[in-house]
């Protein structure tokens, strides 16, 4: 790694060293033939200080800056052209990240298994995911609490074919050629599970109907 690097995380611990080391190993290994050793550790590094500013465990930063750079690089892959598996890619955004769009991303991944990519942003980034979204989506069987609030990146928004906000307004990025729908939903934050429920089973119905448009077959539920 780079003298500038270290400089910049010289307050890291041995062990977030390590870790850190260790996911940039793990990211060369599976981006060795697109990307150099440099913009991985860039994409880590700098992935990594999106959450360092948060109250999130530390010792849970790597891990979490290591799953952010990967699919940044993915996304970068897919913008300039070196990856093109065909899939159709849907980004939801919100404010929080936190409860309406990871609810989205829930609902796609679990119906659409592996025909299609989706990921998840906020324009402000919470802390942790909604714990009502969380308990009104294992209602249903699927699990979002391994889910963690992230930033949107340039690089993922513009790997995007459709962009769904929900509630970012001016915030959410825009960006030429890309397909965008904003979805009017109530805000799970400070709601139980039971007022969730009316929200999580709208966002299922408008996820299907985008499935439907994509023409991306519905694998389960």
């Amino acid at each position: 790694m780079t003298e500038l690097t270290w400089h910049r995380h010289a307050d890291l611990s041995v062990d977030q060293h390590l870790a850190l080391r260790t996911a940039a190993a793990r990211l060369t290994e599976e981006f060795s033939d697109i990307y150099g050793p440099e913009t991985i550790e860039r994409f880590l590094y700098s992935s990594y200080d999106q959450f360092a500013t948060g109250s999130t465990i530390p010792n849970f930063l790597p891990l979490l800056a290591e799953r952010f750079a990967r699919q940044r690089l993915t996304a970068l892959a897919r913008v300039e052209g070196h990856h093109d598996d065909g899939k159709p890619v849907v980004l939801f955004l919100c404010v929080h990240n936190a409860g309406r769009s990871q609810i989205a991303l829930g609902f796609f991944q679990h119906l659409a298994g592996d025909a299609a990519v989706a990921w998840s942003g906020g324009s402000e980034p919470g802390i942790d995911i909604n714990p009502a979204a969380v308990g009104a989506m294992a209602e249903r069987g699927i699990d979002i609490a391994g889910e963690y609030p992230k930033p949107w990146t340039d690089e993922v928004v513009r790997a995007a074919d459709v962009v769904v906000t929900m509630g970012c307004g001016d915030a959410c990025p825009i960006f030429p050629g890309t397909r965008y729908e904003n979805w009017e939903l109530d805000d799970p934050n400070g709601l139980d599970v039971a007022d969730v429920r009316p929200i999580r089973d709208e966002i299922e119905r408008r996820v299907r109907v985008l499935l439907d448009e994509l023409a991306v077959p519905v694998s389960r539920g």
